[in-house]
């Protein structure tokens, strides 16, 4: 059943329904960690052994942090924030941006903050496919060490498989992504909990004074563990840019009632195994499994990296969406892969780039320990952004007070700098490249922001308003064929330049004329009544603004038929669509950065067509060229 279909269910049953799709969509991610995390807290990399004063000192810290930052601030705080039902980063930054009383510079700081999320989210998009595939193959190792050479092309081979059914999409599986995990979390919180009982001792680090103790003995070995700590609380963002498909309630009463204390029973269960017997400390996770047990549960656990992994690909296919709508990257082709499952869409170049990025990472860092020293930083960098964008937020909208609100969300912002710091400690060990990467996205959005700003800029140079070319049509001269000829522009009032060139050298206005605008608005969704506004200029030529929400996929063939009562006719059989294809070249005064120019050069190059993004039908487009000098 498609979420959008289970959120129109009544009562208690739509919330349970919903609740359990969430536990396969949303906490898939850190659903997986503890595959990882007490593993990397004693590595060579920090140098702490599995001592008891130091295991429940990890334990403690471990179990804080996902109070501190997945309870407190993403359930109760951030969950607050959304822009009209939808969470994540460029939600949370059109929210803020959208104010009317902010300045422009002010704006322009929010929208660089929003595209640094969002740069960071693609970071981490190719880390998690990596660790957690990697980490759940490993455990064959537990089971004899003949494995081990086995495990990279295992874990190849599992992650290209799971890209190349991207196109088909997971329509068909998704449905069995909420039981999977389900099954996941009862395993998790079992095997802890069998190991708990045999030393209830380990039920200490619950105190955060073991945390504190734990600070003040290690100094900066402390400030290194809490890299590792990070592992713990990956994919808690998930929870905020998933609340547009399930709602509040639903991932609140998942995490409360399921998933953390399934979480934290696991994490404890791992922490009396390394009292009992500390040589377990090579994979300290498949060791809370008896013998009998231990290949159903590399299944399981693969089976559970593979959701967490389609969570994070379906995020960054959305992400992708959002972003080419929102005008901050070049338009992508979208495919949509079901006609009931609410989101399911399928971006042909994100997915082949993505598994490329991945089948490196695989390949460069070759385990979960190498790759866990990169991971982290690009996952409290949206941490940090999220908690700047709330305080904005807070201050200006919520109305809360600058003391309410640098308690309360100053603590978190401390809380995100430190483990944000704490991660870069491992710059060198791999660290860097999620960075760059975020580095190289962010780039190309701002330029491609500024190049669409300089095209504009050049394109109103010596534009000539509609009214007075209608004025200036000599009806002798100008052929009006039958139909309606419809023209894409960013309309400010001035004729679009197709429109100029069709005049100018074929002598051609039709019958019709649309002059049509598609304008995205900083909310998620536009009501079906908000979606179309008409103007009339006489003579046949009207214009036309079709508004979509940054969650919504424009169909503009579809959005212009219901005109026709409002004075556009638009018959799909007798319509052309005229889009400019423009071409750049190097201006004699650019509006750019020389390197800047190159690159959005590029970037214009690779876009996808007007057409194909708007869903224009391919016999019926018209593209007229022209050269523009940014």
């Amino acid at each position: 059943m498609s979420v959008e279909a289970l959120t129109q269910q009544p009562g208690r049953s739509r919330t349970a329904k919903l609740t359990l799709a969430a536990l396969g969509v949303v906490f898939g991610d850190i659903g997986t960690s503890p595959l990882y995390t007490v593993k990397e807290c004693f590595s060579e990399f920090t140098g702490l052994k599995p001592v008891p004063e130091d295991v429940l000192g990890i334990l403690s810290l471990i179990t804080w942090a996902l109070i501190v930052i997945v309870t407190l601030k993403y359930v109760v705080v951030v969950m607050r924030a959304d822009n009209r039902g939808e969470g994540g980063v460029l939600a949370l930054m059109a929210l803020v941006s959208r104010r009317s009383e902010i300045t422009p510079r002010r704006r322009n700081f929010y929208i660089m903050l929003g595209m640094a999320g969002a740069a960071l989210f693609y970071g981490d998009c190719l880390l998690t496919p990596a660790i957690s595939v990697l980490s759940a193959v490993e455990g064959l190792n537990v089971a004899t060490p003949a494995f081990e050479p086995l495990v990279v092309p295992i874990a190849l081979g599992v992650i290209v498989a799971l890209f190349a059914v991207q196109r088909v999409g997971t329509a068909g599986v998704g449905r069995w992504f909420g039981p999977i995990t389900g099954v996941w979390f009862v395993v998790l919180l079992v095997l802890g909990l069998i190991e708990i009982v045999k030393a209830p001792a380990i039920l200490l680090a619950l105190s955060p004074l073991q945390a504190i103790d734990f600070c003040l003995r290690h100094g900066f070995v402390a400030f290194v563990a809490l890299g590792a700590v990070t592992l713990a609380v990956t994919g808690a963002e998930a929870l905020y840019a998933d609340m547009g498909h399930f709602g509040r309630k639903p991932i609140r009463l998942a995490w409360l009632c399921v998933v953390l204390p399934s979480l934290l029973a696991n994490y404890y269960g791992q922490g009396a195994l390394l009292l009992s017997d500390p040589g377990a400390m090579e994979n300290p996770f498949f060791r809370l499994a008896p013998a009998w047990m231990l290949y159903p549960l590399v299944a399981l656990a693969t089976a559970a990296t593979v959701i967490a992994s389609q969570a994070t690909i379906s995020g960054a296919f959305s992400m992708a969406q959002q972003a080419a709508l929102l005008g901050l990257s070049p338009r992508v082709r979208i495919e949509h892969t079901s006609a009931s499952e609410f989101g399911q869409i399928y971006v042909p170049a994100i997915n082949w780039m993505q598994l490329a990025g991945v089948v490196a990472l695989v390949l460069s860092f070759k385990s979960s320990t190498n790759l866990a020293a990169a991971y982290g930083i690009a996952v409290t960098g949206t941490m940090l952004v999220t908690t700047l964008l709330v305080f904005v937020l807070a201050v200006r909208t919520w109305k809360w007070s600058w003391p309410l609100a640098v308690v309360v969300l100053g603590s978190f912002m401390a809380v995100d700098g430190t483990l944000f710091a704490a991660n870069m400690v491992k710059f060198v060990q791999g660290g860097w490249v999620p960075l760059a990467l975020a580095l190289l996205i962010f780039t190309a959005m701002w330029t491609w922001l500024k190049g669409r700003l300089a095209v504009a800029a050049r394109e109103n140079e010596g534009a000539l308003p509609m009214e007075t070319l209608l004025s200036s049509i000599n009806p002798g001269r100008v052929h009006r064929p039958q139909g309606t000829a419809v023209y894409l522009t960013a309309f400010s009032g001035n004729a679009p330049n197709c429109l100029l060139h069709n005049l100018k050298h074929n002598e051609v206005l039709h019958e019709q004329v649309v002059l049509l605008t598609v304008e995205v608005p900083d909310e998620p969704y536009v009501p079906p009544n908000a979606r179309a506004q008409v103007r009339h200029f006489g003579k046949g030529v009207h214009h036309v603004l079709l508004r979509y929400g940054f969650m919504e996929q424009p169909d503009v063939p579809r959005d212009l038929l219901p005109l026709a009562d409002r004075g556009v006719p638009v018959d799909p059989m007798r319509t052309s669509y005229f889009v400019g294809r423009n071409s750049f070249v190097a201006a004699a005064r650019p509006l750019l950065p020389r390197w800047q120019e190159k690159l959005f050069l590029v970037l214009a190059r690779v876009a996808a067509s007007a057409g194909d993004f708007f869903q224009l039908p391919a016999n019926r487009v018209v593209e007229l060229g022209s050269r523009i000098e940014i």
